[in-house]
């Protein structure tokens, strides 16, 4: 059931989050699957409902300080120079974690990706549950992260036991990823550019591939994908008998012969093409296209992040 974000409906969900439901709720990334962190029987229900493996990790989000320290072990000064410049915000942490949170959230790692939303609605819902809530996006494991409540309900359904409609998410990737080792390790590019990152901390080395057990979520190989094929390629890569058949994602500029096209942002902003890359990517999955093909954006600032999805959507961990 989709609803508003009335009072009275935020009441609700954190009524379900506290007694073990699955509340959809929107994030200024994407949209998230929430469950009560520290009831192990409530987690394994995202699971379940996603179709997600065990062994992939889940995010815990807060809405305090207080909620913090319940959930993690310690906060290196590094942690804390970073929390106070981008929480709340799509930035997530991993730090060790307490012994109340469930090895199945971390996949029976000692660390916990943890971070504090920026969406008023979100904020909200976890204050009112009082407990931490772990959160996936809100869709079936693999495919493409939704950032309006119409695909979640599309792709879950009454498997959720409430949506919050909050409108379409801000950001439209996921949180950036950074392990707080001796030295600040990227594991996910996301919604904070690593320069910026880099402009807090210094040099970040770069880990956002783990093809077996990943440590965070958005590392395995294949993800972020439509049902149909995804491909990438420049506009002339594609033989024009193949156009006819195929949409095309392009970042600014509308190419010629393709059945139909999707165009991130006619202004080349890299903020604008992020906002609306899964926004496209879904409206071209429901056209029953013989194949999308993808322009590849310039990798600088967000342009990483989008370049991250659309490579595990296509399979092609290599470089265009």
């Amino acid at each position: 059931m989709v609803v508003p974000p009335t009072e009275e409906n935020l009441e609700r969900a954190a009524h379900l989050l506290r007694s073990g439901g699955l509340v959809a709720f929107p994030t200024e990334t994407v949209y998230g699957l929430g469950a009560n962190a520290l009831k192990a029987e409530a987690v394994a229900r995202i699971f379940e409902v996603k179709g997600r493996p065990t062994f992939d990790p889940l995010i815990v989000h807060v809405a305090s300080p207080e909620m913090l320290f319940g959930v993690v072990a310690e906060t290196p000064p590094q942690a804390s120079a970073l929390m106070a410049r981008f929480w709340p915000g799509p930035l997530t942490l991993v730090l060790p974690k307490a012994e109340a949170v469930p090895g199945l959230v971390t996949a029976g790692l000692p660390t916990v990706a943890v971070r504090m939303p920026a969406n008023p609605v979100a904020l909200e819902l976890i204050r009112q549950a009082g407990v931490p809530v772990a959160a996936p996006s809100a869709n079936p494991f693999g495919y493409l992260s939704p950032t309006r409540a119409e695909h979640v309900e599309r792709t879950l359904g009454s498997r959720v036991d409430l949506i919050l409609d909050g409108g379409r998410s801000q950001f439209g990737v996921e949180s950036t990823i950074l392990l707080l080792a001796e030295r600040p390790v990227l594991l996910r590019h996301g919604a904070v550019p690593l320069e910026v990152l880099e402009e807090v901390l210094g040099p970040v080395e770069l880990q956002v591939a783990r093809e077996h057990k990943p440590l965070v979520p958005g590392q395995l190989p294949h993800h972020y994908a439509p049902s149909t094929p995804i491909r990438l390629a420049q506009p002339h890569q594609v033989p024009p008998e193949e156009r006819k058949r195929s949409g095309y994602l392009a970042f600014r500029d509308v190419p010629k012969g393709f059945k139909v096209v999707k165009v991130l942002s006619p202004t080349g902003d890299l903020r604008e093409a992020a906002a609306h890359l899964f926004e496209a990517l879904h409206q071209l999955d429901r056209l029953g296209l013989e194949a999308i093909y993808a322009e590849p954006v310039p990798e600088e600032g967000l342009g990483r992040a989008i370049m991250d999805r659309l490579r595990r959507a296509a399979q092609d961990p290599s470089r265009v």
